[in-house]
């Protein structure tokens, strides 16, 4: 499995958990199981929610209606900034 991978199968399932459509992500703090420390790992990186907060923040495009656009424009986001 390739990091791409690993990342996106992680993220699919803690917001796969979230009730769209999400209007900010705000919405999404209730479904992390640590909060915003809630850690996703990809190969030897690892973000905590609120450092993926922190890189995607500005380039979201809310609201989303569901979890496969949400998580592909985060892992778009990191792939740009030369993070995954």
């Amino acid at each position: 499995m390739t990091p791409h991978d690993e990342l996106e199968k992680q993220l699919k399932t803690i917001f796969g958990k979230a009730k769209y459509p999400i209007r900010s992500i705000m919405d999404l703090l209730p479904i992390l199981p640590q909060g915003p420390m809630t850690q996703f790992k990809a190969g030897t990186k690892s973000w905590s929610a609120m450092e993926l907060s922190q890189k995607f923040g500005g380039k979201a495009k809310f609201p989303y209606n569901d979890v496969d656009t949400f998580v592909k424009d985060i892992l778009e986001g990191l792939s740009q900034s030369g993070e995954l």
